[in-house]
Formats: structure tokens, sequence, C-alpha cells
């Protein structure tokens, strides 16, 4: 088989073999624009009509990746790409070794970032995947775990699965910040404090403080609170320890006034 050569810059293609579904390209298109994939080959493809499913399933990729989609036959794939046949159905060992061994979709994004050579995800058929005589001239195979009562998605879905694992290879940055900013630790101090303070002002018992100050700081330091959360926190704690101090010092004004009225009863 002949594959491209590594020094090329490699890219991750989609190929789905002969569809039933014009909605489910659609749907295939746009989990591509997703997740940063744009060559869509087609193997034996429906009508993909401009104001029928297929585009209206594609959202944003209805602008250039379902147009710009290439009518390829499946001996093009063979012989252009290293190819991932996804299927439903695996073999159990290697004695039926057509389905067998197969990566996971969570797995394939490491077995794939060693591949020098032109990349293509190939899905199969909505009623039955991808035939026995296809998948034994791919290069490897993908299945999802799933149900052992009913493993076989949706073609849409399962390719919205398989994509979404393979981000890493096709997706220089997300919408996502890299981390969570934890809030320092001068402020995260303080409030491991105020929380001393609070246990205090609630009269907590003073053996045990030690013990519930400890819980609370492994509590936050698995919790990881950002800097809006300890000003939060300590913003409650602060209130907390006031209202009680204030129903402390009531507690006391309603005792001193009781004991002065039965001395003055005494008398």
């Amino acid at each position: 088989m002949s594959k491209r050569g590594a020094d090329a810059a490699r890219t991750v293609s989609v190929a789905v073999v002969d569809a039933e579904t014009p909605g489910n390209v659609g749907t295939i298109a746009r989990a591509m624009k997703n997740f940063g994939l744009s060559e869509l080959l087609l193997v034996d493809p429906p009508e993909l009509d401009r104001d029928g499913e297929a585009y209206g399933f594609a959202g944003q990729a209805r602008e250039d990746i379902l147009p710009n989609a290439r009518e390829v036959s499946f001996d093009h794939l063979v012989e252009n790409y290293y190819t991932v046949g996804c299927t439903a159905i695996p073999n159990e060992s290697a004695d039926s070794h057509v389905r067998y061994p197969f990566q996971t979709p969570a797995a394939l994004a490491g077995k794939l970032d060693d591949v020098a050579a032109d990349i293509c995800v190939v899905f199969g058929r909505e009623a039955n995947g991808l035939r026995n005589d296809e998948l034994a001239r791919l290069d490897e195979i993908c299945a999802i775990p799933a149900s052992a009562d009913y493993p076989v998605l949706n073609l849409g879905q399962a390719a919205t699965i398989v994509l979404y694992e393979l981000r890493d290879l096709t997706v220089d940055a997300s919408q996502l910040p890299d981390t969570i900013d934890r809030a320092d630790e001068t402020a995260i101090e303080g409030l491991h404090d105020q929380f001393g303070e609070f246990l205090q002002a609630l009269g907590h018992t003073r053996e045990k403080q030690p013990k519930t100050r400890r819980m609370w700081r492994r509590l936050l330091g698995r919790a990881n609170p950002t800097g809006r959360e300890v000003r939060t926190l300590r913003g409650l704690f602060r209130r907390a320890g006031e209202r009680l101090a204030e129903s402390g010092q009531s507690d006391q004004r309603d005792q001193s006034e009781r004991l002065e009225e039965s001395s003055q009863d005494r008398s």
C-alpha cells in the first residue's frame, strides 16, 4: 500500500462509505467543523441537495466542508491514506482477526500520533457498517465501548464521539481556558484562618478544632477554589461570625436583665 511521504504535512480526513441518509453526512460535516477537520471524502454518497437534510444538519460546515466534499473510490482511500475503519462490532480474539485487534477512540489519538502519513477515519453504512472485505483492506480498527445489549450507535453520533477523541491531533486551541485559576495562597490561608475564627465563634469543642480545621484544609486542597470563590466564602464566614457574636452579646444582655429582675424581685 502506498502512503504519502512522512515529510509532507499530515492531515486527518474523514470518509463516509455508502451513506444512506443525507442528514448523517451533514451531521458528520458539522462534527468535523467542531473538531478542526476539513477534508470530507464520500464513497457512493446519496444526493446532497443544498436545500435538503445534509445542509440543514451541517451548521457552519455548510459553508465549506460540505460543498468541498470530494467523491472518491474506496481504492482511493486505501492507496492514499493510513486508514482507520470504525465498527460497532469488533472480533473478540485474534482467531477472527478481520475486526481484531481494535482501538477505542480514546486510545486511538495516542496511536495515530506516531503515524507520519495522512490519516483517514472511515465510517460505513447506517444499516450494517463496513463490510468484512472492506475492513480487511484498512490499517486500523476502531470501536466505541457501549452497552453489550445495544452497541450500535447512530452514524452521526459515532463520528462525533470518534472525532472528539481525536481533537488533540486536529484542534490547535479550544474555546476552553487551559487551566482553572486557583486563588493565590495568601487568600486561601486567610480563608483557613477565618474558618478557625468561625469555629471559635460557633463554640466548637476546643479539642476538636484542630481536626476540623485539618479536614477543612484537605477539602479545600482538593477543590482548588478560584479567587472569587475564596472571597465569597470569606465574606460568608465573616458575616456568620458577626451574627454569632451579636447573638452571644444579645444572650448575655438577656441573661443580665433576667438576673437583675430576679434580684429586684427578691428585694
